[in-house]
């Protein structure tokens, strides 16, 4: 099968393949807290990390300038918070409509958490989260050129909170964690185990093999 995203045939193919096909992803659970106190929780499923041999930069992408992506720029600053499969309800909970300006936290059971270095409150049951300063907000475009109704917010990570019993002999133990991710329509994905794959001869350190 090949169709054009524009222009596909919705008798044949009735559900939008494309969530399901870049596959599975990081959840970004993020925090905000805006200049005037108001505080904001919500997952988003366009998130991952984009750089990190010297400095760590992670991102999420909101479709529609929504309360994360308002309060990420009015503080300059967000928290990424670790979605796990036991806080798998309390994660889909901080994605129900609320009034715009209403803090997540309490009507999904979770705990406000203070940061070190931002003032947005991390989740205090999440077994990591990382404090970031944001470094863009960007509109994204079409290949045309034209605006989109979707803003990309790259953070710099100044601060790491990880819960103790996660560290195993230096490194976080990721597996036990169970971290979610998101797969297409309403599926979801668990990590809870692990294939080591060492990378050929000087083929860096970004995968596999990476100690530090």
């Amino acid at each position: 099968m090949f169709y054009e995203p524009a222009l596909r045939d919705k008798t044949l193919l009735p559900h939008d393949p494309f969530k399901a096909i870049i596959a599975p992803r990081p959840i970004g659970w993020i925090s905000t807290r805006a200049k005037d106190g108001r505080v904001n929780l919500a997952p988003y499923s366009f998130f991952n990390a984009f750089a990190s041999s010297q400095v760590p930069i992670i991102g999420f992408s909101s479709e529609g300038f929504k309360d994360s992506a308002d309060f990420a720029q009015d503080s300059g600053e967000f928290v990424f918070n670790l979605a796990s499969h036991d806080l798998m309800m309390q994660m889909s909970q901080t994605s129900a409509p609320l009034p715009r300006g209403t803090s997540e936290f309490e009507p999904a059971g979770l705990t406000m958490a203070p940061c070190r270095f931002v003032a947005a409150p991390r989740v205090a049951e999440a077994h990591a989260s990382l404090e970031c300063k944001l470094t863009q907000a960007i509109r994204l475009k079409r290949h045309d050129g034209s605006d989109l109704d979707n803003y990309l917010l790259l953070g710099e990570v100044v601060g790491v909170h990880i819960e103790d019993a996660f560290i195993v002999d230096g490194r976080f133990d990721t597996a036990a964690a169970r971290p979610l991710a998101r797969c297409g329509y309403q599926d979801y994905a668990v990590t809870d185990r692990l294939i080591a794959l060492a990378r050929p001869p000087g083929g860096g350190n970004e995968m596999a093999g990476d100690k530090r």
